[in-house]
């Protein structure tokens, strides 16, 4: 009987190990070889949430690739209920849900280029950002036209009483208009970018912008979860447009230590209304105008708006919380329509801030705002890790004169009408 014998696996390796490295061989080259058919991606009409996320990233891509005018029709082009967010509101403290809905956070007071020291009967700047004075004589000539702007409205003309509501179009704008535009054309000659500004005069601007999202309560898409949509439909006294950008006031990138308010009720119950119409993103001009960048709002109060009736409601503490609200509202969607036209959006957020200004009056006491843009992504998937905020900086109100008597301007302070030329001598840098 023959017995049975063992090899050693080290001897069947080396008589048979040319079978192993030809494998190795064929795995590799089999590994390298590109697949013969294409991947396969979800249907674009199932009901999968795969499907869905097709659905959305061709939409993304599609309006990545698309230029400033097609990209703002692809933005806008569904139509479902929106949140109208009204600039001008009588809402109790509709600043901190403004500052919610816009990312911003609110400073007192104007930036460093706007502080002024008093030296010797004039204002000069106390920094060397601030912007570029002027001489007494052109001062002298800004207000001698304020003050017969003022008695033109007040003293000269003898008006007829204005129908209920209709006071601030009566008697303040007509005042305002002349103002600014005797203001712009006397210093014109120190301002080189005023010469090629564009004033709008009653100009329409709209914004339309996602922030947070709900789940829908009822109905046959109860249960989902949608992002909660908004729209300003915003209508200035007057702008001004320049064709190029002013300098920001702090760094993009700059660490506010101010925080955003954080509002965790609906809308509603600010209250703010619902409403479907269709979606609104512009800046007063079309999109080829060489005015392409904002300058200076201003605006004018609502006859509702009456300082003498608010403190007999024992209402003083929303005098300045309605401005406010105003300028927050009005800059975020004045600048933000400009970002817009230069192609940004949520998905694609800013690379350079940028600035507007405001100025909100009722012929007598003067609201001074600062507005910087730095950011877009405003919705829940892009605003997840965005240390970015917007920024607004503004001033209470400021009394311009205290009367008019006997054909005479009681009262005006020059400080006032300072600021107001500082405001229009910022210029690009």
């Amino acid at each position: 009987m023959a017995a049975c014998s063992r090899l050693p696996l080290q001897s069947y390796i080396h008589k048979n190990g040319h079978v192993f490295r030809t494998l190795r061989i064929v795995h590799t080259q089999t590994a390298a070889q590109e697949p013969v058919y294409p991947p396969i991606l979800p249907s674009l009409t199932a009901k999968s949430k795969s499907a869905q996320g097709r659905r959305i990233a061709e939409h993304l891509e599609k309006v990545r690739a698309a230029d400033v005018q097609e990209k703002l029709s692809l933005l806008t082009r569904v139509q479902k209920k929106k949140y109208v967010l009204c600039p001008q509101t009588f809402a109790l403290n509709a600043d901190k849900w403004y500052q919610h809905f816009t990312k911003t956070v609110y400073i007192s007071g104007l930036p460093e280029k706007f502080i002024f020291e008093e030296t010797k009967g004039e204002s000069v700047p106390a920094t060397q950002n601030a912007s570029i004075s002027i001489d007494e004589n052109t001062f002298d000539d800004i207000r001698s036209h304020v003050c017969h702007s003022i008695l033109q409205e007040n003293w000269y003309m003898n008006k007829r009483k204005p129908f209920l509501q209709r006071e601030q179009e009566h008697y303040v704008s007509p005042f305002l208009r002349n103002v600014v535009s005797g203001i712009v054309h006397t210093m014109a000659k120190h301002s080189p970018v005023l010469q090629l500004s564009s004033l709008d005069l009653d100009p329409q601007v709209n914004f339309y912008w996602m922030r947070g999202q709900r789940t829908i309560p009822r109905g046959h898409r109860s249960g989902r979860v949608e992002p909660i949509r908004f729209q300003i439909d915003d209508k200035p006294h007057s702008q001004l447009r320049i064709p190029e950008q002013l300098p920001q006031f702090v760094s993009l990138e700059e660490v506010i230590s101010a925080e955003v308010p954080e509002i965790k009720l609906s809308p509603d119950l600010l209250p703010m209304f619902k409403r479907q119409y269709e979606n609104n993103i512009f800046t007063g001009a079309k999109l080829p105008d060489p005015g392409r960048y904002g300058h200076t709002q201003f605006h004018l109060v609502p006859d509702r708006y009456r300082r003498d009736k608010m403190a007999k409601r024992n209402l003083t503490d929303q005098i300045e919380v309605h401005l406010r609200a105003n300028g927050i509202a009005s800059l975020f969607a004045w600048t933000g329509a400009q970002a817009m036209y230069q192609g940004f959006w949520s998905r694609e957020d800013v690379t350079r801030p940028f600035v507007s200004q405001a100025v909100i009056t009722d012929g007598q006491y003067f609201s001074f705002f600062c507005y910087q843009l730095n950011t877009l992504a405003l919705s829940v998937e892009t605003d997840a890790g965005n240390p970015r905020k917007n920024v607004c900086w503004g001033t209470e109100s400021l009394r311009l004169f205290d009367e008019v008597k006997d054909g005479a301007v009681v009262g005006l302070d020059d400080k006032v009408l300072r600021l107001l030329v500082q405001f229009l001598l910022n210029k690009p840098s």
